[in-house]
């Protein structure tokens, strides 16, 4: 019998379908294989992220990304120790695909099922690539959550702020949507920011100044919208500058954004100095510029910044899997008729958002 524990990991809750191998010697994780296939290519005629294509897309690709895990790891199924699959929150098609495809491997070789809270893999992503201890504050920032959290231990969360409207890399998509830059908006926006004067244009800072962490974006996109009415108006169309001056000007502001909410954040946690991390997940965090900046302002503010290695910012199966291992050497599993859940906050105790306008269509995504 292995000494080593094994974990298979399945992510499809928005539009990568993923499937990582972890291995577990006793002391650190290592990934033996992380496999994603992107649905970049059919949703960006859209813009955006069609849920349907998405479901579809991962009902095609489940069984060839997971073979390929396996393949690449080396480890077979019958030495895998437990399957974990991110049971929510996500987009709900795209998450019941997941969901079966791990339940089916866990009835066929009789395996062990964990259900794991997509965020939650965020949460401790950089864990694979850092002996981050706990506790530690956590910025989330992607394409549907953007959130403020403490971290006292694996399922341990109590949420400081969140958006109030749309999250960053939501912002990010739209304003690169609004800009006629493609899909998906984050990377474009940031390499037309590269090219670009960040003082060009005065956009306004949401919620800047003010107590509490939590943030707002929907405004921001706004303004950038007029900004472009107003352009078109006076030059008839944008040019390369005015795009890249934009760009810059916007990613400019969202990090200002990030250092006064995250300046609040550091006093309401009060950690010993000899504690003072901030771990920084999500698709976000993979921005080279938003990176640097806020480096230094943790530096120059005494904390230490860790974040997951650039192929573990973005949806992965090796985060779930990571979470898998963690809920399974504490000796716990769940039952086979545990249900998707398209909505599943961290923080379960804290008092509901004060969403600007409700659930739904225009509301919060996070």
């Amino acid at each position: 019998m292995s000494d080593k524990t094994y974990i298979l990991g399945i992510e499809s809750s928005c539009d990568e379908t993923a499937a990582a191998v972890l291995e577990y010697d006793g002391v650190r994780p290592v990934v033996l294989s992380n496999v994603i296939a992107s649905q970049i290519s059919e949703h960006k005629p859209y813009g955006g992220v069609v849920p349907e294509i998405a479901a579809r897309s991962h009902v095609e690709k489940i069984d060839e990304v997971i073979e390929h895990a396996l393949l690449q790891s080396g480890i077979k199924l019958d030495e895998i120790d437990a399957v974990a699959a991110t049971s929510g929150p996500g987009l709900i098609g795209g998450v019941i695909v997941g969901m079966l495809a791990a339940k089916g491997i866990c009835i066929g070789a009789n395996k062990p099922f964990v259900a794991v809270n997509h965020l939650e893999g965020h949460a401790l992503s950089p864990r694979l690539n850092n002996d981050v201890a706990f506790p530690y504050l956590l910025l989330l920032v992607s394409g549907g959550h953007c959130q403020i959290l403490r971290v006292d231990g694996v399922g341990q969360y109590s949420r400081l702020g969140s958006t109030i409207d749309d999250a960053l890399g939501e912002a990010f998509d739209k304003v690169a949507k609004i800009l006629g830059l493609g899909y998906p908006g984050g990377p474009l926006v940031e390499a037309r920011a590269k090219l670009g004067n960040a003082k060009a244009f005065e956009l306004p800072r949401p919620l800047i100044g003010r107590a509490g962490c939590d943030f707002s974006f929907a405004g921001l996109k706004t303004a950038v919208l007029r900004l472009c009415e107003k352009i078109y108006d006076e030059k008839g169309a944008l040019s390369d500058d005015d795009i890249n001056d934009i760009c810059a000007s916007f990613q400019y502001t969202i990090i200002r954004v990030l250092k006064d909410r995250l300046k609040n954040a550091f006093a309401a946690c009060e950690f010993a100095e000899n504690n003072r991390r901030l771990v920084i997940a999500g698709g976000v965090a993979a921005n080279q510029k938003i990176r640097g900046e806020l480096s230094d302002f943790c530096g120059d503010m005494g904390w230490q910044i860790f974040y997951p290695e650039l192929k573990y910012c973005g949806d992965n199966g090796a985060m779930i899997a990571l979470v898998g291992l963690e809920y399974f050497n504490s000796g716990i599993s769940h039952p086979l008729a545990t249900k998707p859940k398209p909505r599943w906050p961290l923080d379960a105790d804290a008092a509901p958002l004060q969403i600007k306008n409700g659930y739904g269509k225009k509301g919060a995504k996070a």
